[in-house]
């Protein structure tokens, strides 16, 4: 495994501050060290990009992702580490297809879009239902776990931890009498997790884990045995929890490997928790300031990652989200679905990105209010 490399400072004239929600922005020491040992990898003589995914030097590249990954979320060795591919959008047809039985159900938690769509999914495989849903209040809340309608005989539970789209987040891990399965991709690797209710979490890489096209998948060992028999063999988990099946997106594990050192050399979740607290604070102070922004989810249920609002006036957002970009902030506007404005504050935005965009907010506030 190649050491890391001292950083320099990236031009900031020609780097954005970068608020899309995903792909999202890198750790800039990240990028660096990867400019730097691209051409020749560890002294192999070739780039990562052209490496065996069978060689010892790619080996080292997984395991080493792996144990940052234990170290990071407290894993024990009943926990399976799986690097997929296909996204979240593959996870929920993945996850019905190996854990819904024919003669049984599972009970969907729906908070916004993407657990819509998870639900829609699992209900071409087999008995599917909303056990909660905040639909009817346009996402803008999440219902209370006391609130669930939950089947006790249900196979398991699927809840999306934060909607990216929405911009509403579960902030606590829910244990319950029967598996948790849970869609984490806006948050993973953002905050410590308690463990002991899931039996499995995946999570599309490109927000806080790397780039895209790698998904991470954690499934525990007690409910990997639960899978229904017969399976296609690459949407089997137990053929990836065995062994490195077919090839795996290299490129996309070693960047995964570099951010969790990174991570790992911050503090760990509970240091980056503590940043993504104050950076997530900085801007809804802002917005919560006048009514010239205004939030579109409820205080308690607002998401630490996904940050959405709209202007008083609605015609003056495209100007915003222009002006904003000439002030080198991008990617700043809503989903297509919901329009407005979203910040997305992942791990590797700097406070200071946020400082800029508030600093801009008061300055086109002043301009238009």
């Amino acid at each position: 495994m190649s050491a890391p490399r001292p950083s320099t400072s990236v031009d900031r004239s020609q780097r954005q501050y970068n608020f899309s929600a995903g792909p999202a922005t890198l750790p800039e020491e990240v990028l660096l060290e990867v400019k730097d040992e691209l051409p020749v990898y560890d002294h192999v003589g070739a780039s990562v990009l052209e490496i065996s995914h069978r060689s010892p030097t790619y080996d080292a590249i997984e395991e080493s992702a792996r144990e940052h990954l234990r170290a990071l979320l407290g894993l024990g060795d009943d926990w399976h580490i799986l690097f997929l591919q296909g996204g979240a959008r593959m996870q929920f047809h993945q996850v019905p297809l190996n854990f819904l039985p024919e003669d049984g159900s599972a009970d969907y938690v729906v908070t916004g879009r993407w657990g819509r769509m998870a639900l829609e999914e699992a209900q071409m495989i087999g008995t599917a239902r909303a056990a909660a849903s905040s639909e009817d209040d346009d996402y803008r809340r999440i219902p209370a776990v006391d609130t669930w309608d939950l089947d006790p005989d249900a196979a398991y539970v699927h809840t999306t931890t934060n909607e990216t789209v929405n911009g509403n987040q579960l902030r606590s891990d829910p244990v319950l009498d029967v598996p948790v399965v849970t869609d984490a991709s806006s948050e993973m690797l953002s905050r410590p997790m308690d463990l002991d209710g899931y039996g499995l979490i995946y999570a599309g890489a490109q927000k806080n884990i790397g780039p895209a096209g790698v998904t991470l998948v954690l499934v525990h060992d007690a409910f990997l045995q639960r899978r229904t028999q017969p399976l296609p063999t690459m949407l089997d988990y137990g053929t990836h929890a065995e062994r490195r099946y077919n090839t795996p997106p290299v490129f996309a594990i070693y960047m995964v490997e570099k951010v969790c050192r990174w991570l790992r050399t911050r503090g760990g979740l509970d240091a980056i928790h503590a940043v993504n607290k104050r950076k997530a604070r900085t801007l809804y102070n802002k917005i919560d300031e006048t009514d010239f922004y205004r939030g579109t989810v409820a205080s308690e249920d607002r998401s630490l990652m996904n940050v959405t609002f709209r202007l008083h006036d609605p015609d003056l957002e495209p100007v915003f989200l222009k002006k904003a970009e000439a002030h080198g902030l991008m990617g700043l506007t809503g989903h297509r679905s919901v329009g407005g404005v979203r910040a997305s504050l992942y791990n590797a935005m700097p406070e200071e990105g946020v400082e800029a965009l508030v600093a801009f907010m008061d300055a086109f506030e002043r301009a238009h209010g």
